[in-house]
Order: C-alpha cells, then sequence, then structure tokens
C-alpha cells in the first residue's frame, strides 16, 4: 500500500468509529453517567478525580487531567484532578517493592478518600493495575468509570459506568477515548462554572 492509501484507510477507520460513537445510544448515557458522578463529586464531596492509564493511556490520563485543572473552553477556577501516572520516583518505588500490578492502587491508598472518582484507561480492559485500583477503589468508596474498547474485559464487571469505544483497534480506540474524554470535560466544566 501506498502512504495515500494508509493514510485514507486509517482516516476512514477513525472516521467510521466516531459514526458508531454518534449512533450509540449506550455511549451517549455512559458520557451522561460519568459527567453525574464527576459533579457530584465535586458538588458533594469536595472530591477529586484521579486518571490512570498504561502507556498511550498514560498520556491520555494526563491530558484529560489537564483538561480539568487547567481549562477547557473558560476562564475559570481549578477543578480537582489529577493523573497519577507522572511521578516516576513513586511509581519505579511502588513497582520494585511491591510489583507493577500495584502502582496505582498504592497511589489511590494513599491519596484517595470516599467520594473522590478514579477514571482508569486500559483499551482492553484488562490492565492489571488498573483492575487492583479499581478493586481497592470499591473498598474505600471512591466511583469509577472504565475507558476502554468494544471487547468484554474485566473492568466491565467492577466499573460503575464503562465508556466502551466501539472498536477493538488501539489506536482507533484511544481516539474515542480522547473525543469521550474532552466531551465530558466540557459538560463538566459547563455545569460547574455556569456563569463564566
Amino acid at each position: 500500500m501506498s502512504y495515500n492509501e494508509i493514510i485514507l484507510q486509517r482516516l476512514g477507520e477513525s472516521s467510521s468509529v466516531k459514526k458508531k460513537m454518534v449512533e450509540s445510544t449506550k455511549i451517549i448515557e455512559s458520557i451522561n453517567t460519568s459527567v453525574k458522578i464527576i459533579l457530584d463529586s465535586y458538588k458533594n464531596c469536595d472530591g477529586s478525580i484521579f486518571f490512570a492509564g498504561n502507556g498511550g493511556s498514560a498520556a491520555d490520563a494526563q491530558h484529560l487531567a489537564a483538561e480539568l485543572v487547567g481549562r477547557f473552553y473558560l476562564n475559570r477556577k481549578s477543578l480537582k484532578a489529577e493523573a497519577i501516572t507522572v511521578n516516576t520516583s513513586t511509581i519505579t518505588a511502588v513497582a520494585n517493592d511491591y510489583g507493577y500490578d500495584n502502582i496505582f492502587s498504592r497511589a489511590i491508598e494513599g491519596k484517595g478518600r470516599k467520594g473522590d472518582v478514579f477514571v482508569g484507561i486500559s483499551t482492553s480492559g484488562n490492565s492489571k493495575n488498573i483492575v487492583n485500583a479499581v478493586k481497592l477503589c470499591k473498598e474505600i468508596g471512591i466511583k469509577t468509570i472504565g475507558f476502554t474498547g468494544e471487547n468484554l474485559g474485566i473492568m466491565d464487571d467492577i466499573c460503575d459506568v464503562m465508556v466502551k469505544i466501539p472498536s477493538s483497534n488501539t489506536p482507533r480506540i484511544q481516539e474515542g477515548h480522547i473525543l469521550a474524554g474532552h466531551i465530558i470535560c466540557e459538560l463538566v466544566e459547563k455545569e460547574m462554572f455556569p456563569n463564566v
């Protein structure tokens, strides 16, 4: 295949996933539910939103946390959000002493409290360190939002809400995650700052 053919194929694949998202009542409902969970945390619990993922999903976690801490569209006060993927000293210490599967649950154990929200990003829905963090969140009373792809994974059975991108192709899933995440951030910002 030529470069142009590959480019057009990938653009078509991405467009197809977005079209499926537009037509999916489930994903629209899951985005709405995610917004409600986050707003409840901010308004009623003075909560924090924690994001985590591996690889590209770690970058997505940072991206979405930054949208809440900084700004999306509005010049407004900061919202409490953190990507627990960014402290390399903590991650490597925990991975060395307790195993890589516990890097996020250990962070949640130290920082999380009832009323917070954890957003776990895993294209497969089976990332052990995300699964372990979700399980700990359940014990603490932290609501959990899972960002995955269309295939069933462990997270489907343990997260409070699932934002499932209708694809099994990792790059397309990640593109869908950012789109869904951006919509969530926009709606949360709009509701939190109606007069800005």
